[in-house]
């Protein structure tokens, strides 16, 4: 009849987990769904620069266009070259760009008559004005020719200038509008986890306060202290923990009230048998309606047997009640308990033929004493119960690398190395073992260690011989 106490709190602290543990999810989509957008505005941004750009690539167009006939009306007179007088805003736009402006008098065929050399070219076919972006010295000119009447004939009249805005976008797109905004989206990203840490923050607390609860721990999470959008699966969860704590909490009541109801009747059982059994060792069976010494033996060892598996179920099932978690613990001096157990399990040890002997030294440790108790009875019993006759059995106490400990130690036939972990087990025993005994001795105790958040510890006795059983126990 083993107890699934632990079995039910571990599959609600695993779903509980597996529910919070989608917050790493959530935080990368609403890093997506944040970053997402400002990259998006960040591509919007660059292509209303590219067509701010186009824009005033169109007013500067429509100005070199105006220039075109200035050029012309500056033409005075023939000569080689052509005598010009430079009309103010042609000579203001030749100023505002120095080394990035640039003129030229073409004739009918596109002979250069006057201005930059690398601007003649085959003149425009008709009348209207022909633009064209052209690379010079590593410069794209945004340049317009057209045909103009003047003083010396049909010439073509060509306009050049070196600050072509869309040219100047294709350059600094990278200085000017990606790495501000790839800068401005890397901050973005750091600000918006930052910001996602903070407010997930809450739930990862409930997610470590989760994996930090005992098995046993079955209370209830606080609720106002969870943000309003997690407090629905906190109350989930609080369900969960009372359905499964109200099933635990009624299979413990189960076995304490059998353990409870076995008790009385069987150490009345078990008073009259011990009688029996001393007066039929007296004089032996005397008549039919007497049952043999033997059989008498017998059904005293099996009154024993029974009684002992109700006090162990009873004692299992307060060690592995929930509440002890919550009950305040208190000192508990070692040595006393030691010496009490050496006293109540002295005559036992002595009718077995079993040297029990005590090495104990002064120490103190924080627990429940009771339950302390249990477990050394618990332990050194089982250690006179499997001890042959002759051999020994030493109870010690104190403290050991800065640590207070419990032992006990026998020189009996000792555990194979492969059986040692599943002696802790309920209802285990070691095949072959001669005796009484339920199996449940060794199982109260660890789960007693449990409750003082330790566990025993199993190891071969002295020269590999018998078995030696270890608790440690904070200070």
């Amino acid at each position: 009849m083993k107890l699934p106490l632990r079995a039910a709190p571990t599959g609600a602290r695993r779903r509980a987990s597996e529910m919070l543990g989608m917050t790493s999810g959530l935080r990368h989509r609403l890093l997506v769904m944040l970053i997402a957008p400002l990259v998006l505005l960040a591509m919007l941004n660059a292509w209303f620069d590219y067509r701010a750009a186009g824009n005033v690539a169109s007013q500067q167009d429509d100005r070199l266009l105006a220039l075109v006939p200035l050029v012309a009306d500056s033409v005075i007179g023939e000569g080689d070259p052509p005598l010009l007088l430079i009309a103010p805003p042609v000579e203001e736009f030749l100023n505002e760009r120095p080394g990035s402006a640039g003129y030229a008098l073409l004739d009918a065929d596109g002979k250069l008559l006057h201005g930059e050399d690398w601007l003649a070219g085959l003149p425009p076919p008709g009348a209207e004005p022909q633009f064209n972006s052209e690379e010079h010295d590593g410069t794209t000119w945004r340049i317009v020719r057209q045909r103009q009447p003047t003083v010396l004939g049909e010439v073509v009249i060509a306009v050049a200038d070196g600050s072509d805005p869309r040219q100047q976008w294709a350059r600094a797109i990278l200085i000017k509008v990606l790495l501000p905004n790839l800068v401005l989206i890397a901050l973005a990203a750091f600000a918006v986890r930052w910001a996602v840490e903070r407010a997930l923050k809450p739930l990862l607390d409930l997610r470590e306060a989760v994996e930090r609860r005992s098995p046993r721990d079955l209370s209830a999470i606080d609720e106002a202290a969870s943000p309003e959008e997690v407090k629905p699966l906190v109350h989930s969860l609080n369900r969960l923990f009372g359905l499964v704590n109200a099933q635990a909490e009624g299979q413990r009541r189960f076995v304490a009230d059998a353990a409870h109801q076995l008790r009385t009747p069987l150490a009345g059982l078990q008073a009259q048998v011990e009688a029996w059994a001393q007066a039929a060792s007296a004089r032996g069976a005397q008549s039919m309606l007497e049952l043999p010494t033997e059989q008498v033996h017998k059904l005293r060892t099996a009154t024993r047997r029974t009684s002992q598996l109700a006090n162990q179920l009873l004692a299992l099932s307060r060690a592995d009640a929930r509440g002890m978690q919550a009950q305040p613990m208190q000192r508990v001096d070692l040595k006393s308990l030691c010496e009490d157990i050496l006293q109540s399990h002295l005559d036992a040890a002595t009718a077995a033929g079993i040297d029990l002997g005590l090495d104990a030294g002064p120490v103190q440790v924080t627990g429940h004493a009771w339950l302390l108790r249990e477990l050394l009875a618990n332990v050194v019993d089982n250690a006179v119960k499997y001890t042959p006759a002759g051999g020994s059995v030493t109870i010690r106490c104190g403290r050991r690398d800065q640590q207070a400990f419990l032992e006990v130690e026998d020189d009996g036939p000792g555990v194979a190395p492969a059986e040692l972990p599943r002696i802790l087990d309920r209802f285990y025993r070691v095949q072959g073992t001669v005796g009484e005994g339920n199996g449940l001795g060794l199982a109260i105790a660890e789960e007693i260690a449990r409750v003082h958040h330790s566990h025993l510890q199993l190891q071969p006795g002295a020269h590999g011989r018998g078995l030696r059983v270890t608790l440690v126990l904070p200070g």
